[in-house]
């Protein structure tokens, strides 16, 4: 069976409106993507913004009638807006795939460190006697591939976590608190606001065989009274500085923290927020993005 493929660059207001009339042509499925690597920080919670370029991408099956389809759309782009250019639209020709093997295919295992490797499920560890954290791609942050997890990965890896507790502040995909636990930390907390990475982080301990007691996750907000050995918190630079003191209350005196998803530029001012509670180890770069690791001061 052959597809057909049909692109558009929209602002984020279009988006909406031509998503639902490509539907209303038949479309399989509909994607948005950024066009011009704009990523985009610290959305509103329950929100989906979008890039201020936005590629939309259609699927149809092969036998769909392209002309009549593009008159219909054009007609009705005219219609509502009147003043504004047709988007143009761009068809292509998709050949025959088995589509689910051409993305499992594009995944494979990562080495994080000395121990730790990440492998999706569909394949077989490269180092079977290594520290091997099974993780498949999701909804959910964190599959190991950004260098922000990557960061923080590789420097728990280089950890001794034995008899250790661990709190990963963001958790996504549990990723940070999985490795944890299975370098060693006898306990691990994930702590998110968004419910799928809640529920991401669940599904990915049970797969990493995980006891639920020692890998429960919380909203913030319902979060019991917790102090920890370890805190990693990969989430942005924003939130990092304004929950600086909470997060510094989170660790034992003497214990570690690593925080990262912090742009380069950004590094200063957070390392500023933490210096009053943590001796502040060197600060690592890796593509643009930083790491900032400390040990908490005894008082």
């Amino acid at each position: 069976m052959s597809w057909l493929q049909i692109k558009t660059l929209i602002r984020p207001e279009q988006a909406e409106q031509l998503e639902d009339w490509l539907l209303e042509a038949g479309a399989c499925a509909i994607t948005l993507t950024d066009a011009e690597d704009q990523p985009v920080f610290e959305p509103i919670r329950g929100t989906t913004p979008l890039w201020q370029s936005t590629q939309l991408t259609g699927l149809y099956d092969g036998n769909l009638d392209v002309d009549l389809m593009l008159n219909q759309l054009q007609q009705s782009w005219q219609a509502l807006y009147p003043d504004a250019s047709v988007p143009v639209l761009q068809v292509e020709i998709l050949e025959d795939k088995d589509w689910i093997r051409e993305w499992m295919d594009s995944f494979h295992p990562i080495q994080m460190g000395q121990r730790l490797w990440i492998v999706p499920s569909w394949h077989q560890p490269p180092e079977p006697n290594a520290v091997n954290l099974i993780l498949d791609p999701g909804l959910a942050f964190g599959t190991g591939t950004h260098p922000t997890t990557a960061l923080c990965l590789q420097w728990l890896d280089g950890l001794d976590l034995k008899h250790k507790t661990l709190l990963d502040f963001g958790c996504g995909s549990g990723i940070l608190g999985i490795a944890g636990l299975l370098l060693g930390a006898d306990q691990a907390w994930g702590i998110d606001i968004d419910p799928q990475a809640l529920q991401a982080s669940q599904q990915n301990a049970e797969r990493n065989g995980i006891d639920p007691a020692r890998f429960p996750v919380y909203y913030p907000e319902d979060c019991p009274d917790l102090s920890c050995d370890v805190l990693v918190a990969n989430i942005l630079a924003g939130p990092l500085i304004s929950l600086s003191e909470e997060l510094s209350g989170l660790v034992h005196p003497g214990g570690l923290l690593a925080l990262s998803g912090i742009l380069a530029h950004q590094a200063e001012d957070v390392a500023a927020a933490y210096r009053r509670w943590f001796e502040l180890d060197a600060i690592i770069n890796k593509d643009g993005w930083v790491r900032i690791t400390g040990t908490r001061k005894v008082d």
